[in-house]
């Protein structure tokens, strides 16, 4: 069969991101009426032409909205056209094969979220109060001009207006916030490179708390106000020492800080961006019901933000390492090993059917669970393959030589070879490459 996907486009999304181009800062500047839901928007995108060849034309993603200004280095374009949710800038010149530039964009209206058939809505959501983004895998251009593919990264800068009252949050570190007549602006920095889709506001009526104790990594948190004085800080009371446990196991915090959203509204699953999550009221319960999906989001800043997929057909080499996250720190923290929550999920999966194949689920299924449960048992594999010492030296040196770039199976599958003594062609084929569930190996020793 015939690939038909243009040359560095995404295999399960060719028609989002543009390889002619790599993107290096955003600099994002929001004014946003909540009780509208009007965002006026200024973006300054600074790229790099590819090596192909002059770049004739510049695609952007970007959502239904009006828009008022386009630049290239400051001059306007010999034309654009905004359809169908692309943005394509023609410069009055063509741009010489890696030449520095920048694109201006003003744009307003009402961000829509965007609409898939297997995920529902995607991207900015307006809430009862304030809004929430949560745009894995598609979902950033409802909110601002990018290059939406993984592989395309870059730094960010990210202002945020909004009426007084309300809390603005963002990724990186909160470098100013000021207090006008009836609004505030805040300024968030994300220094570390990062993916479109990994790039969150979240707007509302928080109150603002620190997790952690002097000398940790900063874990802030967006909390709101009925949440607070009980059930949030027995829920997350355990999370500074998951973070020590984490960096432990898989090397130093990629990030400033690691912050926390609780958003007034129940969501069917927590949402990670890129130096923060965010979690539904439904995930606070006072009884610490949702701690593995605390411990699932913050591994994903190590697997999925600092290490980001250089494809989407990678994507257990996000999800996987997340859930086996989970095995690991009930392990670490005093509940059921590892050994048994492999077990348990293998049992689970073994009623399945058998059609999924791990490394290349295919755009449908990427999302689905025997992705990150047989991609965790994957792991274990290798763990117990390998012997807990040698399989911790594996993934610090994982995160430490692709820190902060992007990843593909292959990688780490040649990484992980390096750290075996014997063949491990036969662990990964069974597991990753091949529809059929293989049996867990059993561990010569402890593990």
């Amino acid at each position: 069969m015939t690939d038909s996907t243009p040359p560095g486009a995404d295999s399960y999304f060719p028609l989002h991101g543009d390889s002619g181009h790599h993107t290096t800062a955003y600099d994002l500047e929001l004014e946003y009426l909540p009780h509208s839901g009007r965002l006026d928007g200024r973006a300054v995108i600074s790229a790099v032409a590819g090596s192909a060849g002059p770049l004739a034309e510049i695609v952007l993603d970007l959502g239904r909205f009006r828009l008022g200004k386009v630049l290239v280095d400051g001059r306007r374009p010999a034309r654009y056209t905004h359809r169908a949710d692309r943005l394509r800038i023609r410069p009055a010149r063509p741009l010489p094969a890696g030449a520095a530039f920048t694109v201006e964009v003003r744009y307003t209206g009402v961000p829509q979220p965007v609409r898939t058939r297997d995920w529902g809505e995607l991207g900015w959501e307006q809430l009862h109060e304030g809004a929430l983004v949560a745009s894995q895998p598609i979902g950033a251009p409802s909110w601002f001009p990018c290059n939406d593919r993984p592989g395309d990264k870059a730094v960010y800068r990210i202002t945020v207006t909004a009426p007084t009252p309300y809390t603005a949050v963002a990724n990186g570190r909160l470098i100013s916030r000021t207090i006008g007549a009836s609004t505030t602006t805040w300024v968030y920095e994300q220094p570390e490179p990062m993916a479109a889709y990994l790039a969150t506001v979240q707007i509302g009526p928080y109150e603002l708390v620190d997790i952690a104790g002097a000398g940790a990594v900063p874990q802030p948190a967006a909390v709101p106000r009925a949440l607070l004085g009980g059930r949030f800080e027995h829920d997350f009371a355990r999370q500074p020492r998951m973070m020590t446990v984490f960096r432990d196991l898989f090397g130093p915090y990629p990030f400033e800080e690691y912050g926390v959203v609780i958003v007034d509204e129940e969501l069917e699953v927590p949402v990670e961006a890129q130096g923060l999550s965010v979690f539904g009221t439904n995930h606070v319960d006072g009884q610490r019901g949702s701690e593995r999906l605390i411990a699932h989001e913050l591994a994903h800043q190590w697997f999925g933000n600092s290490l980001t997929v250089a494809d989407w057909r990678h994507i257990w080499l996000n999800e996987g390492f997340a859930k086996y996250a989970e095995w690991l720190w009930s392990e670490l923290s005093g509940g059921a090993s590892a050994g048994a929550k492999a077990a348990s999920s293998r049992a689970r999966l073994a009623l399945l059917p058998q059609d999924l194949t791990v490394a290349d689920p295919g755009v449908r299924r990427m999302f689905d669970d025997r992705v990150y449960e047989r991609g965790a048992l994957t792991l274990h594999a290798l763990r117990t393959e390998l012997g807990h010492p040698a399989f911790v030296g594996l993934l610090r040196e994982w995160t430490a030589v692709h820190r902060g770039g992007v990843v593909t199976t292959e990688q780490f599958i040649a990484l992980a070879r390096g750290r075996s003594p014997r063949p491990l062609d036969d662990l990964f084929t069974r597991w990753l490459y091949e529809p059929a569930l293989p049996p867990l190996p059993q561990p010569a020793g402890p593990v």
